[in-house]
Formats: structure tokens, C-alpha cells, sequence
């Protein structure tokens, strides 16, 4: 996708560093700064020169995220249980702790992404359950308590009865995301800027041969994304008049399944915004054969075939990042294809390296998933508190 680039003076500029691109390679082991033991096997390090920053609050900011961990397949999982917090359990994941989030941190994550699912937990006029509401401002203040970012949003609630982007569902779909922002805002609106909103994950549609890539030049496309981007300017308006500190509080924002390709196509600009503190949401697990795909034969890695990633990346950098506009990597990672670890290892690292150039920050999706032969993403054993894939972590740690 070419986007056009424009030139930027050198003085609006600030120079992270310098180097030039190199790879070298150092022996995994107990690392200081986050206690995390590795197994001893060699972890790559890679040195890759940062592009230019242009002075930018929202930038200076989502700097501070750095590396950030996903508790996936928790208060997003979607079945609709006698009791509320039921939920929280029913696709495999263990009741979170906050032993388990302390974890996260003291392995050198800064940032905690909190992906919920709302459309189990209302009742006709949208009201979320009360016990619902205490128990995700639990999980938040077990990760903003200790010090960490926490990102909060709407998760998997992308349905014909919910949010859907439409012009015939447009109507409702901005009624359920400021319904469900509106009950948030007043029960965060004194939280700093170490809590973030998301307006949505991966607004699609849902159940068509489109639901994953749609034509920039159809009807379809410029329907679904001008639907998602007038989502986007609701949720802003409402979190912005809502009070407290969600006057200027940082907000994320998707297009189109959260893809890049979307986010940096024509079609798409963020919402605008009296405080100048929207981030643009982007998912990148890439290359795909290789991080998310069901084929067991693509297990390897290479810098060759990550240069998918260096294309992304440098496209959000160009449309976004080099006009100011904060970019956050939401979610990235790489599955278990018959304990691959080494590759997945050199994925992370050159990922991480290559999120820090840009000056973009990524979180890595843990659904804690393990066995079978589905998307296995976990990394951390949720119930010891321990990391499975330590080298992972370090790879993460050492190359952003």
C-alpha cells in the first residue's frame, strides 16, 4: 500500500539514536532487571537504527509503554454464566490474581491490556452487572495499582446486535459503545493516564467473506470504515464530556479489524480530538504463515520474513508517527507450531527491535493457551506464576 510522505523539517525532529542496523547474540540468562531465568540458549540481539521522532506529547507518552502483556481469554471470554464473574473462567484461564499480574510487571512489562466482553454482562437497556463492573475494576487496579499502564476496552462485542459497521446497524452500534463507555467513564473518571481507554477490537464484519480484508475500493470497505470512524468520534465526544479526568485522559482507536492495511489506507483518519491524546490501535501478527496461521510447516523465522513486519511498522510510522500521531501495537505474537522456541524467540526480538525504531509499542497476546493445536500464545503459567517460554520474555526485554 503506498502512502505518500510528506517532508518533514529537521528541526521538528528529535534523534532517539543512531545506530546502524546489526544483529548480534548473547547467552540467555537470570537478567537483572527482571528477574526472569532463561534457559541458556543464545537470544538475538538486534541493534536497529531508530527512525526520527517529531516533538509530540501523545509520542513522549506512549514511549512510557514500552513492551506490554495481554490477559487474553479471560473477562473476554463470551459465555453467558449464572453467576457474572463465571465467565471469567470458562474458556480455560485460571481466576486472575494479583499475584499474577505482579508477575507481569516484575518480568519488565509496563503495560497490562485488559480485553472485556460487555454483551454478556448487560441487561435490555445496556446496564452493565454490577458484580461485572467490580470485578473488571479489580483486575484493572491489580495493574494500575502497581504502577503499571493499563488499557481497557470493548472486546468481542462485534455482532449485528451490538456494534457493527454499517449504515444500517451505525445508529445502534454508537448507542451500545457509548452506553458502555458512558458507565466506565463514571467509574474511572478519576484515574490518571496511567489507565487508557479503547473504544473497540477488531470492529468487523463479522460472519461474511469479509471479515478479515475488504477491497479499499468497494462500497463495502468505505461503508464499514466511515462507520467505524464516526464509532471512533462518539467514543471520543462522550469520554471527553464525561468528567473528571477523562478530559484529557489517552484514547486508542481502530480501523478496520485493527489491521494496519486499514489504519493506513485513504479511507481512514482518527477522530478529532479537544485534547490532542488519541492513539491509533493496530493488531500485527506478522509474518502471518509464520505467527498466526495454522500451518504447522511455516514453524521457521528469518530477517527475510520478517520483512512484512519492517513494512508495517514503517507505513504506521510514515501516515502516523511522523506527524505526531502515536501508534500502540495492541496485539502481536507468535504460536507454538511443535515448539518452535528458537524461531518464535528471534521473532520476538527482531519485532521488539523493529516496535522500538518506530517508536511504536506492542503487547504480546497471551491467551493462555498451551496444548492442543489451536492459537497457543501463552507464555506465562497463569496458576505458578511462572514463564514457560522465559527466552521469550528476555527476547522481549533485551530488543525494546
Amino acid at each position: 500500500m503506498n502512502i505518500e510522505m510528506n517532508s518533514l523539517k529537521k528541526n521538528r525532529f528529535k534523534v532517539l539514536s543512531a545506530v546502524l542496523a546489526s544483529a548480534a547474540l548473547f547467552t540467555g540468562c537470570n537478567n537483572a532487571d527482571t528477574g526472569v531465568q532463561g534457559t541458556g540458549a543464545e537470544i538475538p540481539k538486534f541493534n536497529i537504527a531508530a527512525k526520527e521522532l517529531p516533538e509530540s506529547e501523545g509520542l513522549t507518552f506512549v514511549q512510557n509503554l514500552k513492551v506490554g502483556w495481554n490477559l487474553g481469554n479471560t473477562l473476554d471470554a463470551t459465555q453467558k454464566t449464572s453467576v457474572d464473574t463465571a465467565s471469567e473462567t470458562s474458556w480455560g484461564a485460571p481466576v486472575t490474581t494479583v499475584d499474577m499480574i505482579k508477575a507481569v510487571k516484575n518480568a519488565g512489562f509496563n503495560t497490562l491490556r485488559l480485553p472485556v466482553t460487555w454483551h454478556n454482562h448487560i441487561d435490555k437497556n445496556n446496564t452493565i452487572s454490577e458484580d461485572w463492573l467490580k470485578r473488571v475494576k479489580e483486575v484493572v487496579d491489580y495493574g494500575y495499582k502497581n504502577g503499571m499502564y493499563v488499557i481497557l476496552d470493548i472486546h468481542h462485542d462485534t455482532d449485528l446486535k451490538y456494534f457493527y459497521p454499517t449504515y444500517e446497524k451505525l445508529e445502534q452500534s454508537k448507542k451500545f459503545v457509548t452506553d458502555i463507555w458512558t458507565q466506565l467513564c463514571e467509574v474511572f473518571k478519576d484515574y490518571d493516564e496511567h489507565l487508557i481507554f479503547e473504544c473497540m477490537n477488531e470492529p468487523r464484519l463479522v460472519g461474511t467473506n469479509n471479515e478479515w480484508w475488504v477491497d479499499v475500493n468497494s462500497g463495502l470497505a468505505k461503508e464499514a470504515i466511515d462507520c467505524i470512524m464516526q464509532t471512533n468520534q462518539a467514543f471520543v465526544d462522550l469520554v471527553r464530556a464525561s468528567g473528571g479526568k477523562n478530559a484529557d485522559r489517552y484514547l486508542m482507536v481502530p480501523s478496520y479489524c485493527a489491521s494496519p492495511d486499514f489504519a493506513c489506507c485513504d479511507l481512514f483518519s482518527p477522530p478529532t480530538d479537544s485534547a490532542n491524546k488519541v492513539i491509533v490501535s493496530a493488531h500485527s501478527y506478522d509474518p502471518y504463515d509464520f505467527a498466526l496461521s495454522d500451518n504447522m510447516n511455516s514453524s521457521s523465522f528469518s530477517e527475510s520474513s520478517g520483512s512484512v513486519i519492517e513494512e508495517k511498522m514503517s507505513a504506521l510510522y510514515d501516515k502516523f508517527v511522523s506527524k505526531g500521531i502515536p501508534v500502540v501495537i495492541g496485539e502481536f505474537g507468535s504460536r507454538n507450531k511443535n515448539e518452535n522456541t528458537e524461531a518464535r524467540v528471534k521473532h520476538a526480538a527482531f519485532y521488539a527491535a523493529n516496535a522500538k525504531a518506530y517508536g511504536i509499542p506492542c503487547i504480546w497476546w497471551d491467551n493462555s493457551a498451551f496444548k492442543g493445536d489451536g492459537e497457543l500464545f501463552g507464555i506465562l503459567d497463569r496458576n505458578e506464576g511462572t514463564w514457560l517460554y522465559p527466552d521469550i520474555v528476555l527476547a522481549l526485554m533485551e530488543n525494546y
